[in-house]
C-alpha cells in the first residue's frame, strides 16, 4: 500500500516541494498530481493551498504547470508585471490570514512585455500609451531609471537598458512593496509562519531561479 506524502507546512518545505515540481518540469516527467476527479470532489467545499503566487499574467507562466501541482494546490494571483495593488495585497493577506499559506511566492520572467514597455517608455521618440496601461507599467519605471542611471529626468537609449535587470530589479522592489504595505504579511514573517520568496522564470529552459527570500527558507 503507497502512503500519502506528508504535506508540507513550513516555508521551507513548501519552497522544497515547488522546486521539486519544477525539477520534473524542467526534465519533461510531470507528475500531473492532483487532478483527477477525487481531488476535484475533495475540493468542492473549500481549499487549503500550499502556497500564494503572485505572478505576472504572460500567458507562458503557468504556475500549476510550472511547479507541476494541481488542483488546490496554489492560490494564485496576476497581473502584467506582477505589479503590486490593493486588490494584490487583499487577495495574499486573504491568502495568509484566512487560507494560512506558509509561503507567498513572487514570480518574475524573462522577456517581460510588461517591462519592455516601461523601458520604451523612457525613451525620447515614446509614443503615448492607453491610460491603464500607462499606469500599471508606472511601478515598474523606477527600475527602470535605477538601472539605466543617469538624468533621472531625461530620455533614456532604450537599447542600452537590459531588460533582465530591470526584471530583477523590479521583482525585488515587488517583494518590498509588499512588505511595506501588508503589516499583517509582515507580522507572519516576523512569527516565523511565513516566508516570500521572489523568483526569476527563464522560459527558454522552464527553470525557476530564486532571487530574493525573506523569512526563513
Amino acid at each position: 500500500m503507497t502512503e500519502t506524502p506528508v504535506r508540507p507546512t513550513t516555508p521551507a518545505e513548501t519552497w522544497r516541494e515547488l522546486r521539486r515540481g519544477n525539477v520534473r518540469f524542467v526534465a519533461g516527467k510531470p507528475q500531473h498530481p492532483h487532478q483527477d476527479v477525487e481531488r476535484r470532489a475533495s475540493l468542492a467545499e473549500g481549499q487549503r493551498p500550499l502556497v500564494a503566487i503572485f505572478g505576472c499574467a504572460d500567458s507562458r507562466l503557468a504556475a500549476e504547470i510550472i511547479f507541476d501541482v494541481g488542483l488546490g494546490d496554489a492560490f494564485v494571483v496576476r497581473n502584467a508585471g506582477q505589479v503590486i495593488s490593493s486588490s494584490v495585497v487583499g487577495s495574499l493577506e486573504y491568502a495568509v490570514g484566512v487560507l494560512h499559506v506558509p509561503l507567498i511566492l513572487v514570480l518574475g520572467h524573462d522577456a517581460c512585455g510588461a517591462v519592455g514597455a516601461a523601458i520604451t517608455s523612457q525613451s525620447a521618440d515614446a509614443e503615448p500609451l492607453p491610460p491603464h496601461i500607462a499606469e500599471l507599467i508606472s511601478s515598474i519605471v523606477p527600475a527602470v531609471r535605477k538601472v539605466a542611471g543617469g538624468d533621472p529626468d531625461a530620455p533614456i537609449d532604450a537599447a542600452a537598458v537590459d531588460a533582465a535587470f530591470v526584471g530583477r530589479e523590479h521583482l525585488r522592489a515587488t517583494v518590498a512593496h509588499l512588505l511595506e504595505e501588508s503589516e499583517m504579511i509582515s507580522d507572519a514573517i516576523a512569527a516565523g509562519t511565513l516566508a516570500i520568496v521572489g523568483a526569476n522564470y527563464r522560459l527558454a529552459e522552464g527553470k525557476v531561479d530564486t532571487d530574493v527570500v525573506v523569512g526563513q527558507i
